[in-house]
């Protein structure tokens, strides 16, 4: 009797130990989980198991590792806000599957993503042929973000950041065939003359977002 009530104390602590430390992580959609994220909560639900099936061992020795596991992961979420090229290394970037109408069957290979994976996605969201896609982008998540042909958006168009955490998006300019002496300029008109004051810029339908970061 006295193992079962062990065994429910340490389930009952343990879950409750798993929740504050979820919480502490973030909110965030179960589609939306980072590589990083995935690894971390199955360390931490193997964790607990081992935890509980080895009822004789400390808590102390489960529970420290999750601690560190946490840090690591608000360690991790730290430098991604603050590196650009510190999250696509760890998320990967986005990547346009189809353009303007046309699939990119390198990109599909690069990522390893084939046909049925695409026609099945694009079901999910109701779209019934692949003629009406203007931009298919697949997320770093896996999801596939689809924008229609035929919207009030102008053709040919969908918000790409040409400036995230003040450095800029080469590829992203190349996207948008615009240069970095374009770019500059045109800031400075705005009264934009410092790029690393800039946390978030895009341009699209002929108009400028801009987000200064905040010091």
């Amino acid at each position: 009797m006295e193992k079962f009530l062990i065994i429910i104390f340490r389930t009952i602590l343990l879950y409750a130990v798993i929740l504050i430390i979820f919480r502490l992580m973030g909110k965030r959609e179960i589609a939306e989980l980072s590589i990083l994220d995935l690894v971390i909560f199955i360390m931490i639900g193997e964790m607990a198991v081992v935890s509980i099936e080895q009822h004789t061992d400390p808590l102390l020795n489960t529970i420290v590792p999750m601690i560190v596991l946490l840090l690591i992961q608000i360690g991790m979420a730290y430098l991604s806000l603050k590196s650009t090229f510190f999250r696509y290394l760890v998320d990967g970037k986005p990547s346009v599957i189809i353009r303007n109408g046309k699939i990119n069957e390198r990109e599909m290979r690069k990522q390893r993503y084939n046909y049925d994976d695409l026609l099945t996605q694009l079901r999910q969201q109701n779209i019934r042929n692949i003629s009406d896609v203007e931009f298919a982008i697949l997320e770093t998540t896996g999801n596939l973000s689809v924008f229609e042909k035929g919207n009030k958006r102008k053709p040919g168009s969908y918000t790409l950041p040409l400036i995230l955490g003040g450095r800029i998006q080469d590829d992203n300019l190349k996207l948008t065939d615009k240069t970095e002496q374009w770019l500059r300029r045109e800031l400075r008109k705005l009264g934009y003359h410092q790029i690393s004051d800039i946390s978030f810029c895009s341009f699209e339908n002929g108009k400028f977002f801009v987000h200064l970061s905040k010091k």
